[in-house]
């Protein structure tokens, strides 16, 4: 053997060694995963003192009792230190509550959600204190943390305002607290009360990670703001966490009634958490004044009310009526859209959002059809998607984006927000990225190159994003489109998956099958010329051509005026790894941004995925690996010449 082989031998030794330890490794946790619309048995909750369903919500104090106390958990606990790693585990978790006290004058003693690991903390105080914690500031109750949605001021602990949202750690004390309310588009503060009987939306981030909490509230039916109300974040946090805790809810009350309600409440260990159905909740409104009726003139109104609503609801049927008749009518529900629950909008709402779907409103436009920017009533930025389709199998397809986007939930998926048919027109409703997609980083002279550290990360994202479409759910997720242009930006950054108008749904073991060719020309694995079959590992070749795109700052197929073929871009890095000049391909523009080494690690890992024999590329668990790795330099299943079987020219 030429000497000079042997570091590499090293390497491979090295390599091979990783992964034994790597596939050795404890299998995953199960993951925690669970959506309530609403409530009504109490199979998977745990109810604690004065919690109890009252269909179809949750009360957590009761108004008979002069010292009320209840808790709401869900029956399985979460891991909250990862096996092995030692790592904080990353939840997701929304909500909504409502609080209405009987007399607008009482004091205020709000609701708390809560990682505990004991549902009877040790110490807590009857009545007071959100059901958790003792009298004394300096007293802890449990390896226990809070975010509590205070409706009252405890002067004894330093608050000076009684509607606020905090974080608390092991005690009633918060660590830090704002006052309740969000940030509207323009960026300017709202504040929200809380103690009104409203329905309060909440979202709350928990990424181990960082050591970070985010909170974020708003009215149920508002959009998420785009900023968060409250983050909080600071390694302390690891202190007041055991490996196993429960999740839910708290709230306590003395001599004054006030009803604390959990209305919905979603929540993920694996992902982002489920949209909760927000439309139809009960609403709670404070009691009218202690008369014994009504007056004259509320009398009056309400004889006028009734009567206006009757003419209004006659003038309805009759509009809907001509509709019907005029065949412009929205078509029905259908039985596989309550299964698959996204939000509907409405054909009038998206079409005023768009502008009437202006050409100057359009962000792109595919083999599916055009996407066009939109701005809702409330200001939230979406992109709608119309999806083009003369047959039945465009509607077919269209089921299969809404029934995958409407149940998968990943941090580095685009979240899909809702959808509208009507008649021969589909259209799905997105998050809009403001950073557009990652080709108009890297190519076509861009005005802000993406640079190495950036594109590093967004390999990265793709490859979590596409690692739970192969891995992470009861179903495999093909997605059969994997290009740069489908790869989105965020407004911090962060890359996210999309289109899923090519996705293709199949059960755990069961073999892929189609009847044509989709995806795009140069992201394509060979092996689909001749047997049309999409799997993950065609997703994995995809994904090697958009590390090579990242890397070379080259798109897959281009026209060089002094050859006469078009140069493949899989086929050219093959030919630079054979004659030992890699690292010539990489992108000259971020040039003394990388480390070699590394930029040669990010080239093979791309080679590795492209490998024309399907068995032999990496699966995307694999390569999360390496792109998560603590050794950066180390690729797996690399074609390292004299080890391992070269790729064909």
């Amino acid at each position: 053997m030429h000497p000079h082989h042997q570091p590499q031998n090293l390497k491979i030794i090295t390599n091979i060694l990783l992964f034994i330890l790597y596939l050795s490794s404890p299998p995953p946790i199960a993951a925690v995963d669970f959506l309530f619309n609403s409530f009504h048995n109490t199979s998977d909750l745990l109810l604690i003192r004065d919690a109890r369903i009252q269909p179809p919500v949750i009360r957590l104090s009761n108004d008979s009792n002069q010292w009320s106390v209840g808790r709401a958990f869900y029956s399985t606990q979460i891991q909250m230190i990862r096996p092995g790693s030692g790592n904080l585990t990353t939840f997701s978790t929304q909500f909504v509550f409502s609080i209405l006290p009987e007399i607008s004058s009482s004091p205020g003693f709000g609701i708390a959600f809560v990682l505990s690991n004991s549902t009877e903390p040790n110490g807590a105080i009857g009545g007071q204190y959100l059901g958790l914690f003792s009298g004394t500031a300096a007293q802890t109750a449990a390896p226990l943390i809070a975010v509590e949605f205070d409706t009252g001021a405890n002067t004894e602990f330093n608050e000076t305002n009684g509607n606020h949202v905090g974080i608390d750690l092991n005690n009633i004390e918060s660590e830090v607290y704002v006052t309740a309310g969000y940030y509207n588009s323009n960026g300017t503060f709202i504040s929200l009360n809380m103690r009104n009987g409203q329905n309060v939306h909440v979202w709350i981030e928990f990424d181990g990670f960082r050591s970070e909490i985010n909170v974020t509230i708003a009215p149920v039916g508002m959009s998420r703001p785009v900023r968060q109300l409250l983050s909080y974040r600071n390694s302390i946090i690891a202190n007041y966490v055991s490996r196993d805790m429960y999740v839910g809810f708290s709230a306590a009350k003395t001599t004054w009634v006030e009803a604390q309600r959990i209305l919905a409440w979603s929540f993920s260990d694996e992902g982002v958490a489920r949209n909760v159905n927000t439309t139809g909740l009960p609403v709670f409104l404070a009691r009218s004044g202690s008369g014994s009726g009504l007056s004259t003139g509320a009398k009056v109104g309400v004889i006028c009310g009734s009567v206006v609503g009757f003419l209004c609801l006659i003038g309805l049927c009759y509009y809907g009526w001509l509709k019907y008749h005029d065949g412009d009518d929205e078509d029905e529900v259908e039985d596989w859209e309550l299964e698959y629950w996204p939000h509907r909008y409405s054909y009038e709402e998206l079409k005023k959002a768009t502008n009437e779907f202006s050409d100057k409103q359009v962000l792109g436009a595919g083999g599916f059809g055009k996407v066009f920017k939109g701005t809702l009533d409330n200001a939230t930025e979406v992109a709608v998607k119309c999806v083009n389709h003369d047959s039945k199998q465009g509607l077919r397809e269209f089921m299969a984006e809404i029934s995958s986007m409407g149940r998968l939930k990943h941090k580095n998926l685009v979240q899909m927000k809702g959808w509208c048919r009507k008649r021969n027109e589909l259209l799905l409703v997105y998050d809009y990225m403001p950073n557009g997609s990652l080709n108009n980083w890297i190519f076509d002279k861009p005005k802000n190159v993406l640079g190495w550290e950036g594109r590093k990360k967004v390999l990265a994202d793709v490859a979590e994003g596409l690692n739970y479409l192969h891995h992470g759910w009861e179903q495999v997720v093909v997605h059969r489109d994997i290009k740069s242009s489908n790869v989105l930006l965020d407004l911090d950054m962060q890359a996210r998956l999309g289109d899923f108008g090519l996705a293709k749904l199949y059960a755990q073991g069961e073999e892929p099958g189609t009847t044509r060719v989709v995806g795009t020309l140069g992201y394509l694995a060979p092996e689909l010329a001749m047997l049309a079959s999409p799997t993950t590992a065609s997703d994995v070749y995809s994904f090697g051509v958009v590390v090579l795109e990242v890397a070379c700052g080259r798109k897959p197929i281009e026209m060089w005026q002094d050859r006469e073929e078009d140069i493949v871009l899989v086929d050219l890095v093959r030919e630079k790894y054979i004659e030992g000049k890699l690292s010539e391909l990489a992108d000259e523009r971020i040039k003394g941004e990388y480390n070699v080494d590394e930029m040669e690690a990010v080239l093979k890992l791309g080679l590795s995925c492209c490998h024309p024999d399907p068995p032999r590329r990496p699966s995307m668990s694999e390569v999360v690996a390496v792109l998560l790795g603590e050794d950066t330099t180390v690729a797996p299943k690399v074609m390292l010449r004299g080890t391992m079987e070269e790729p064909s020219p």
